[in-house]
């Protein structure tokens, strides 16, 4: 790198903590940024919003990856390069099983690869699986803040009206017939850049997980269609999930 900042994402090596927070939205960074100590915005380009701030007196920081895989995996390649080690996908996601209810969580612990994204990685029997740790602190985190939360896989997906207007789509068929499949599999909610993050964690050996707001779910049987965007649950749900990571680490560390 020789220190110079990276084209996308704009930052350095020492710009970012080792553990980052990854919203899609660049608009969510400055309100998850509010939950950590002394933060400041360290770059913006493009859909990239970086903050850096402290928890625990440990550096960790949130950047934002724009919507889909193709640019989730520039953010995560940079980031990576810049020092980070830990990930964690925050987000909204819809909802796939009848009994998830708007307003739960989704703890993500693998996701479909429906997308292209990662088949530049990885052949398509490649697992995109996140990391037990992870997934464990924030099981541990939704516990401590009182939300509602699932465990099980997303699917991640290219096309939001592919999903939520597959109708109007020439391969429609084939669209509703994958959505059919993906919820018989059990499939908790849909979502459009987990696979991207996770495929690169396992090949670049670093930590990710995930969690999402449900925000809809499609599947449930309302007369009126319940959608919430109050995103303090999931946001400290994540920051509370670092909480834990950070603790964990350091404890790791004294014992060796």
């Amino acid at each position: 790198m020789a220190n110079e900042a990276l084209h996308h994402v704009q930052l350095r090596r020492g710009d970012v903590g080792r553990y980052v927070l990854l919203p899609g939205d660049p608009g969510r960074c400055e309100l998850i940024a509010a939950s950590f100590d002394d933060a400041r915005l360290i770059a913006h380009n493009r859909e990239y919003r970086t903050y850096t701030g402290t928890l625990l007196g440990e550096p960790v920081s949130v950047t934002s990856t724009g919507i889909g895989c193709p640019s989730t995996a520039i953010a995560v390649e940079e980031l990576i390069a810049c020092g980070a080690d830990t990930f964690i996908r925050v987000g909204t996601s819809g909802g796939m099983q009848p009994d998830l209810v708007a307003g739960d969580l989704a703890i993500i612990t693998g996701a479909i690869r429906d997308e292209g994204t990662t088949a530049h990685y990885m052949p398509a029997e490649f697992p995109a699986v996140a990391d037990p740790d992870v997934v464990a602190a924030l099981r541990a985190a939704a516990r401590r803040t009182g939300c509602v939360a699932h465990c099980g896989i997303a699917h991640s997906k290219d096309s939001f009206y592919g999903q939520h207007q597959p109708q109007r789509m020439p391969v429609a068929d084939q669209l509703l017939e994958r959505w059919k499949a993906w919820r018989m599999g059990g499939a908790i909610c849909s979502e459009m850049e987990a696979a991207a993050i996770f495929v690169l964690g396992s090949i670049y050996r670093v930590r990710t997980g995930g969690v999402m707001l449900i925000a809809a779910n499609q599947e449930r049987d309302e007369p009126v269609r319940t959608v919430v965007h109050d995103l303090h649950g999931v946001i400290a749900t994540a920051v509370e999930a670092l909480r834990i990571l950070i603790d964990a680490d350091r404890t790791a560390r004294r014992s060796i």
